[in-house]
């Protein structure tokens, strides 16, 4: 039977440091207006969790959730929308937070969804950016956590096959025998 280890890439201790700098900038960003943080679930819940405490203008929450996974380590490359936002995007500041931009798939895939509901501006927040995992979409993140090689990685909402989402920093995943 295989044994699961996690190999700390980025403390938690880093991560707090760098989600309140995001917080900051987008408090910058957008000083004096309103912003809706859109969740992508169920991988971003704990960074906008930090994230909107962090956040020192007026602003909204809300989640959609997709699926592109299943239990595995690589994207199905079909992004399904389980759960859409319960309110109109029309004219307001919305910015997607998510956990990972890895291929670029389901953000490149929320961002058409999202961009039909005609909001004022569209931004892209993410914790973790692997930037060489894009070969077939050119998604960018406006507000980028960390970059990251590649890497398969769990915890501050990642997961494999629905565990390690509550470790507290970001970890890679190996497998011993």
């Amino acid at each position: 039977m295989k044994k699961e280890l996690i190999d700390v890439m980025i403390t938690e201790a880093a991560i707090q440091k760098r989600v309140e700098e995001l917080g900051e900038e987008i408090s910058r960003d957008y000083s004096g207006q309103k912003v809706l943080l859109i969740g992508i679930l169920k991988g971003a819940v704990v960074l906008l969790a930090d994230l909107m405490r962090k956040i020192t203008i007026d602003m909204e929450i809300d989640f959609i959730a997709v699926s592109s996974y299943g239990d595995g380590t690589e994207s199905s490359g079909v992004v399904k929308i389980d759960k859409d936002v319960g309110q109109s995007i029309e004219g307001k500041h919305v910015i997607l937070v998510e956990d990972i931009l890895d291929t670029g798939t389901t953000l490149s895939s929320l961002s058409k969804h999202f961009a039909k509901g005609n909001p004022e501006s569209l931004k892209i927040c993410v914790l973790l950016d692997k930037p060489e995992r894009r070969t077939k979409t050119d998604v960018r993140a406006d507000y980028i956590g960390f970059t990251i090689p590649d890497k398969f990685v769990v915890g501050y909402g990642l997961d494999y096959a629905q565990r390690y989402r509550q470790v507290p920093y970001i970890g890679v995943l190996r497998f011993e025998e």
